[in-house]
């Protein structure tokens, strides 16, 4: 019953925010537009969904083209592919976001066409964090207790928001983050997932922790 009620509501939430933000959507594709060429969406590489499946995240573009690629291949962002690891594949000084993308960024207005993802059932309104395979990989040798808690994560479906982004986000390291997304895949509770869901709005706006 929860899995069913989770999804039907994952639809028509996903479809009526899509309607409530179209506005957004183009005023902040043209602005993309506008300052960089290329494509309105980013072209970063898979994340990891649930059992372990890769999908393709969807994100308004916040960086110069091809921003992924160049961070792992050019010479000049080497020390800044350093510092990404180290700080749990966040960077709080990102060379590469565009003036328009650290607006974009601080209110998580990139994540709005995540709810695309959402209405194809790769992703949930709630949920844990989706991850770079690269990213939960090193990590976990990072933090090898973690190992445990990345499963338990990785049984259900990624979400747009979670606990953790509404509970400090960016400011929470790997191994704090991964075990606030295993006790919310535990409870599985539509009553927790509502309380995330009116917590969000507040974040997006404030744009606490947010790169």
């Amino acid at each position: 019953m929860y899995d069913f009620t989770k999804r039907l509501t994952d639809i028509v939430f996903s479809v009526i925010l899509g309607m409530f933000f179209l506005p957004v959507c183009i005023l902040t594709a043209i602005a993309i537009k506008l300052e960089t060429p290329g494509l309105i969406f980013a072209d970063t590489p898979p994340r990891v969904g649930k059992d372990g499946k890769l999908f393709r995240i969807y994100k308004f573009r916040s960086m110069i083209p091809n921003a992924h690629r160049l961070l792992h291949t050019d010479s000049r962002f080497k020390k800044l592919l350093e510092e990404y690891k180290k700080s749990s594949y966040k960077l709080h000084r990102d060379p590469r976001v565009t003036k328009a993308g650290k607006f974009i960024r601080k209110h998580s207005i990139d994540e709005i066409p995540q709810l695309i993802n959402v209405f194809r059932g790769e992703m949930s309104l709630v949920g844990p964090r989706p991850y770079y395979p690269d990213e939960l990989k090193n990590q976990q040798k990072k933090y090898p207790q973690t190992r445990k808690l990345v499963k338990e994560v990785l049984e259900v479906k990624p979400g747009a928001t979670g606990a953790w982004q509404v509970s400090g986000r960016s400011k929470v390291n790997f191994d704090k983050r991964i075990q606030m997304d295993a006790e919310y895949a535990r409870k599985k509770s539509l009553l927790y997932d509502m309380i995330i869901l009116f917590k969000s709005p507040w974040a997006m706006i404030a744009g606490k922790g947010a790169v």
